[in-house]
């Protein structure tokens, strides 16, 4: 039965697949659409394009999945549980709220939207509408972040010290976002993932150039505190002829590197660092004592091999079936916002410390 505008959503009988839509067959789209179709969760209901032969393209290979040009005509005909939203960023807003007024479940790319007020605006509908709204941000689902995550919390890196991350490569400079919006939320969403109290900065600083005149920050660099007086930077760039996808976590106990590029040791793990008590010692008394370093061993734990992809669309489903949150909310990405908000106003006023909203959303529930 195809769900009115105001219908709550029904759930499907235990055991029976989910029904998902598709709505985008542009570059992320056909990635997504392929998880469904072969997740065990899901049905791939439909893909939505107001290209129709871009949407024949994807549908095909995948079985003829019917295709529509909106995501209205979708809604008029189709009875679906989910949609899966891969449009342009500024597109995101109107789109999830038409899905979730309709009772659907959504997934959206990053970034979640345009600006914190609008995402906002959707995670508050989800919440009143008892929907899931989900984030896709995809590295959080990698099993390199998994375990980055688990490692943290079991202190086997100690206190975090610094996060370092590099992502450049030669890419396409993209029409509606600068390079912090387009690459910095990938990095932005495992920091929020992989920490304890998630992404909550108090102010940002972000420093951005445009050599080739696109009237946009091509070249970008993002720093803030972590807990502690720890920091965090971030190396974004569109320009690189060289792609760079790695992320150092230095803790007190140990550092961790994680070189997405490299499939055979992801994760490297370094028993290297300063010597110091800083629990029982004064910054004073710190600067008096003499450096000393430890040099121990390196090790590369074993990561299994799954698609993230996969992974995220699994934990969609489990979080529409069980009623919570998924591991990258509504809130999730709402943090991610904020950061990105506060950093293009820190580039409007030449680098400056820029205040972050605060982060706290509890209408999704808590981490």
């Amino acid at each position: 039965m195809v769900s009115s505008p105001n219908s709550l959503p029904q759930p499907r009988p235990d055991g029976t697949r989910l029904k998902a839509a598709v709505i985008g067959a542009g570059y992320w789209g056909p990635n997504l659409a392929r998880n469904f179709k072969a997740g065990p969760d899901w049905e791939l209901a439909a893909i939505v394009d107001m290209d129709l032969s871009r949407a024949r393209a994807i549908a095909g290979p995948l079985g003829d999945v019917p295709v529509f040009s909106s995501l209205a005509e979708l809604l008029a005909s189709t009875d679906v549980d989910a949609v899966a939203i891969a449009t342009p960023a500024r597109t995101h807003h109107l789109v999830a709220l038409q899905a979730l007024e309709a009772g659907k479940h959504v997934l959206v790319e990053k970034p979640l939207a345009a600006s914190r007020e609008l995402g906002l605006e959707m995670v508050e509908l989800a919440a009143s509408r008892r929907l899931t709204l989900m984030a896709d941000h995809t590295y959080c689902y990698t099993p390199a972040a998994i375990k980055i995550r688990q490692l943290i919390a079991d202190g086997e890196l100690g206190e975090i010290l610094f996060i370092d991350s590099v992502r450049i490569n030669l890419g396409l400079v993209q029409p509606d976002v600068d390079v912090f919006w387009d690459l910095a939320p990938h990095d932005l969403s495992v920091i929020d993932f992989i920490m304890p109290e998630g992404l909550r900065p108090e102010t940002v600083a972000a420093h951005g150039a445009d050599p080739l005149g696109t009237g946009k920050s091509c070249v970008g660099h993002l720093t803030f505190a972590l807990p502690n007086n720890a920091m965090a930077h971030i190396n974004v760039n569109w320009l690189s002829p060289t792609k760079i996808r790695q992320m150092v976590i230095g803790g007190s106990k140990r550092t961790l590197v994680w070189d997405d590029l490299n499939p055979q040791q992801r994760l490297s793990i370094y028993d290297r660092g300063v010597n110091f008590e800083k629990a029982t010692t004064t910054a004073a008394q710190r600067k008096a004592q003499a450096i000393s370093y430890r040099l121990g061993d390196t090790w590369s734990p074993a990561l299994p091999e799954k698609e993230a992809l996969g992974q995220m669309v699994a934990e969609f489903a489990a979080s529409i079936r069980e009623g919570r949150p998924s591991r990258t909310s509504g809130a999730a990405g709402l943090r991610v916002l904020n950061v990105l908000e506060a950093a293009s106003r820190s580039l409007e006023n030449g680098g400056e410390q820029s205040f972050v909203a605060d982060g706290n959303v509890q209408l999704e529930g808590t981490r």
